[in-house]
């Protein structure tokens, strides 16, 4: 999944930026509530960490200038310890979540992921497609209960796909929500992705729509 890191301190920014890709993230960065801003603005995200206390432009003012621009995507806060006003007006302007500093890395994880099935209206951290299981937890995928071994770039198109069943995905987002910003994206590369996860998955699971891209087909 492709997430916005927004976080002024290179530390903590660094911290994170490696426990996120760690987990199979690719990550945008910005430290500053401009740079952030813009990005929310026009580029795609699944979920976003939002630090509230930015230089240039504070992170209340970068949430509320997105959400009244009808920007969706899911933001979780953060906030200084004991900051409980800081929490009410954040989730009063549109934040869907927020973590108070200090925090475990696995918190925040276990929360981004939390957004990101809830964005899609799923409950579940184990996702189900038939005989085909996906642990969101733990990374380990699964079929008829046998494990399935895919490389990272593996599971992350099909993750992407069976947080959206049903629904046609374009080569062009399969590729925006693969990589960071700065990545050297190449869309062909989506195609060889799908053709490994076909040669390791049941037939038939991933089909072609053609003209638009790709979907899960119905479970049988």
């Amino acid at each position: 999944m492709k997430l916005l890191l927004v976080e002024d301190d290179p530390t903590l920014r660094a911290l994170l930026r490696t426990g996120l890709v760690d987990a199979g993230h690719a990550v945008d960065e910005a430290d500053n509530g401009g740079d952030a801003q813009h990005l929310g603005l026009h580029d795609s995200y699944d979920a976003v960490i939002l630090d509230l206390g930015l230089p240039q432009r504070d992170g209340l003012s970068v949430l509320q200038h997105w959400r009244a621009a009808g920007r969706t995507m899911p933001v979780l806060i953060l906030t200084a310890r004991d900051s409980w006003h800081e929490k009410v007006t954040g989730i009063d302007a549109g934040a869907d979540d927020y973590l108070t500093k200090p925090f475990h890395i696995e918190e925040l994880l276990a929360r981004v992921r939390a957004l990101i099935r809830r964005a899609q209206g799923l409950a579940s951290p184990l996702l189900q497609h038939g005989p085909l299981a996906l642990d969101t937890r733990s990374g380990r995928v699964t079929c008829g209960g046998q494990p399935v071994a895919l490389t990272s770039h593996e599971f992350r198109v099909l993750a992407y796909l069976m947080h959206r069943p049903g629904t046609v995905v374009s080569r062009t987002a399969l590729t925006e929500h693969l990589y960071a910003q700065d990545f050297d994206r190449d869309s062909n590369t989506i195609e060889v992705f799908v053709g490994r996860l076909r040669r390791k998955l049941p037939p038939d699971t991933i089909e072609t729509v053609r003209g638009m891209g790709y979907r899960l087909s119905d479970p049988r």
